[in-house]
């Protein structure tokens, strides 16, 4: 098979030596070029033809994001974002992913990243991820990033934090309800709760990797916002970048979006974004639970884990939905969903970003539901209404402790 041809754009020459030995030594790889900046970049992207551009986000002369969004419009072509772990950056790289990047890998310390070696087996492989894109793929991919830079708007950020009012949550399990102050909330007036947040009857678990941040995106604007269900999300994102997605879908759509801490309960019509670097699980009142386990299936926060501590609790009262994504995570979670009596959807192959997880749910048979990426939300948000047409008593706990899965016995115990 043909190498891939990579070119580097990065303004550390330190970085563009290391980076190119080490891509080098890859026999799938093949380097192309290197560029000190993104007017460099440009020129060489149009005249190399390369496979898929390695791309830093802080450089002189014309940083990462400017390079992109003229690369998209110019000489579209895969690009895989390099970025370092600071909340601005954060913020860029996300803007990089709605703006056309297909994934990111953070370096490991700051902008120089010196020890960028340590990240180099996930670089390789997103690199390899995004060559394998169908080109059917990568055109509509092309298509959504030159859509939304055309209507870019800003993304409404947590400054300043204003505290909430207090708000009643009736458990899901009929007790007592309870009092707590959430100091994340940062919605505008216009946007608050006037209501109690109230225990969801159902629940929504949706698993996203490569490709998620713009699924998500256009899952979370379909969603209306009398979802009467709790939305749970696991991104594969590592520590750092998820508050600053939890923010952009809180703008995206009508719904309340934050990410995940353990004081949080599942409310009915709210999102919560599992963290960076934590698995996120669910105990039997619907109260979350943030645990540092070993990575699962090289991931954490993994969906596996969510789904299989989760299933058992919500039982046919649980939806699973699969995006976009490299690599299997979510295929045993799917399992333990229908195994309790749950249900599955998974985005087709021909809206998926990468169809790997998504592809493999499907071709395990645990998907009740095949559909393109902006049919999801109607079939959600359907799924959630059936819930006014059954009987209002609160919905059953299950009957005594989880029978199922390693993890969720692991976590139990």
């Amino acid at each position: 098979m043909a190498r891939i041809r990579v070119l580097i754009v990065d303004d550390s020459a330190f970085l563009r030596h290391t980076l190119g030995r080490l891509l080098s030594g890859i026999p799938s790889l093949e380097l192309v070029g290197a560029a000190s900046n993104g007017e460099e970049g440009l020129r060489l992207a149009r005249d190399l033809r390369p496979d898929v551009i390695t791309l830093d986000v802080e450089m002189a002369v014309l940083d990462g994001l400017a390079m992109l969004k003229r690369l998209m419009i110019e000489t579209p072509t895969r690009v895989v974002m390099l970025s370092s772990r600071t909340t601005a950056n954060a913020r860029l790289t996300l803007d990089a992913l709605d703006n056309g990047a297909i994934d990111f890998v953070p370096k490991p310390s700051g902008p120089l990243s010196l020890d960028i070696a340590l990240v180099g087996d996930e670089l390789v492989r997103k690199i390899e991820a995004a060559a394998a894109m169908t080109d059917a793929a990568f055109r509509r991919h092309c298509q959504i990033a030159v859509t939304n830079l055309t209507r870019a708007k800003p993304v409404r950020m947590a400054t300043p934090v204003r505290m909430a009012a207090p708000a009643a949550i009736r458990p899901a399990d009929g007790g007592a309800a309870t009092e707590r102050c959430d100091p994340r909330v940062t919605e505008p007036a216009s946007r608050r709760r006037h209501t109690p947040r109230v225990a969801a009857r159902r629940l929504v678990v949706v698993a996203s990797s490569t490709g998620g941040p713009s699924a998500l995106n256009v899952l979370v604007r379909g969603l209306p916002s009398t979802l009467s269900a709790a939305v749970a999300i696991v991104q594969h994102m590592p520590a750092g970048f998820t508050a600053s997605l939890a923010a952009r879908l809180d703008s995206a759509g009508t719904l309340r979006c934050a990410e995940a801490t353990s004081e949080d309960i599942l409310a009915a019509g709210e999102i919560l974004v599992a963290p960076g670097d934590r698995h996120m699980i669910s105990t039997t009142n619907g109260h979350i639970r943030l645990v540092r386990l070993s990575p699962v299936n090289g991931v954490r926060p993994a969906a596996d884990v969510t789904l299989q501590s989760v299933a058992p609790i919500w039982r046919d009262r649980l939806l699973c939905v699969v995006l976009t994504g490299m690599g299997v995570d979510a295929r045993d979670g799917a399992r333990a969903v229908k195994l309790y009596g749950g249900r599955v959807i998974a985005q087709d192959a021909a809206t998926a970003t990468i169809y790997g997880m998504p592809g493999a749910v499907t071709e395990a048979g645990l998907a009740d539901q095949v559909l393109p990426l902006d049919k999801i939300a109607a079939s959600v948000a359907a799924w959630s209404a059936a819930d006014e047409q059954e009987s209002t008593d609160p919905r059953p706990a299950p009957t005594g402790r989880a029978r199922g899965t390693a993890h969720h016995s692991a976590l139990a115990s």
